[in-house]
């Protein structure tokens, strides 16, 4: 093979890889140009989010440091958009004290909202013999003698936008929902079963997406 064929082929490939990187550059370039005018014209807001009740069945802290729970939640989800629709996915479930975790993540199956449509999802989330913070413990032990515990319901996923038959975006998805549960006196909620106390909340959530 001659000095100049082997100059001329090497040339051909940088020029083909040269082509080939302009071409993913110019279409990724449409594509985010694309998802910035859509997101221009529609203007996609946030879903919101409802914690509706609250059902435990179970919440213990025991020695040393462990925390055993089992609730029911039922939160409630709305697109309050009338142009774009939502799909959800890998969304999961779980409970907060003090910003430290104290349950599993329950999964919550991929759905699609539609426009100025709601949906309704009924978790179950527990975890057995947690392990939490000794402080957590402390505080936990404290605010049940006291009479209620100040917990968080968190949902984390992704987002898309649908918009016609275009989907689009792929955002992060986190809501916070303050859950103000009362031990000791059923009075103020429903009594399911035998050990089981259903609280009705009705609790707005934070919501950043």
């Amino acid at each position: 093979m001659s000095g100049k064929h082997c100059c001329d082929k090497w040339a051909w490939r940088r020029k083909m890889l040269k082509r080939i990187f302009w071409g993913i550059v110019i279409v990724g370039s449409i594509g985010v140009a694309t998802f910035l005018i859509l997101r221009a014209i529609f203007k996609p807001s946030k879903p919101n989010f409802v914690l509706q009740d609250a059902t435990v069945f179970s919440f213990a802290v025991t020695s040393p440091n462990l925390l055993t729970s089992t609730f029911q939640v039922t939160l409630c989800s709305s697109n309050p958009n009338d142009r774009m629709g939502v799909y959800y996915d890998k969304l999961a479930v779980y409970a907060t004290y003090g910003k430290q975790q104290i349950t599993l993540r329950t999964a919550i199956h991929p759905t699609y909202q539609g426009q100025k449509d709601t949906n309704i999802w009924s978790p179950f989330i527990y975890g057995t013999a947690v392990p939490i913070a000794p402080f957590n413990a402390l505080s936990l032990n404290q605010d049940q003698a006291n009479g209620a515990v100040l917990l968080t319901v968190e949902i984390d996923g992704t987002v898309r936008w649908k918009a016609g038959s275009f989907i689009y975006g792929r955002q992060h998805l986190n809501v916070r929902c303050p859950a103000y549960i009362s031990f000791g006196n059923n009075t103020n909620g429903i009594v399911v079963g035998d050990n089981a106390v259903k609280y009705q909340l009705l609790q707005s959530c934070s919501v950043s997406a």
